[in-house]
Order: structure tokens, then C-alpha cells, then sequence
């Protein structure tokens, strides 16, 4: 048995049907995780990289945003 590390599930797992770097999704919450131990089977929430890129585009996003405010004070 292993715990989601994200919503604490146990989600019901033999160590010998995993492999280490194998990936599952908790049942309950959704999350993807990767198995980083056998004995026992312990999990690691995986962080997509894409959505950690559309995140820091987001902020490149804003920022630009607040320049152009502060461009349109200057003509004033």
C-alpha cells in the first residue's frame, strides 16, 4: 500500500507490478505520479513542464502588459 503524496489516497500497489520512474495516476485526485521507491512503493508528484511554461509565459505576459501602461502615462 502507498500514499498519494498530493491527497494522502492509499492507492493499493505490489511492488513487484511497478517499476522505478513508472508513472500511475491517483484514482483520487488526479495527479501523475512517479514511483521513486520499492520497498515500499513510494510516489513523487510529477510536475508537467508544459504547464510550468505556459505558467512563466503567463508572467512574461503580464509584465509586458504593465510596460505598455506605463508607455501610455509617459504620452500623457
Amino acid at each position: 500500500m502507498a500514499t498519494c503524496p498530493e491527497c494522502e489516497f492509499e492507492i493499493d500497489v505490489d511492488q513487484y507490478d511497478v517499476d522505478k520512474g513508472d508513472t500511475l495516476e491517483c484514482d483520487n485526485c488526479g495527479m501523475t505520479l512517479e514511483v521513486v521507491g520499492l520497498s515500499p512503493v513510494e510516489f513523487e508528484a510529477v510536475v508537467d513542464d508544459d504547464e510550468d511554461d505556459k505558467a512563466d509565459k503567463d508572467d512574461e505576459d503580464d509584465e509586458d502588459e504593465d510596460d505598455d501602461d506605463e508607455d501610455e502615462d509617459d504620452d500623457e
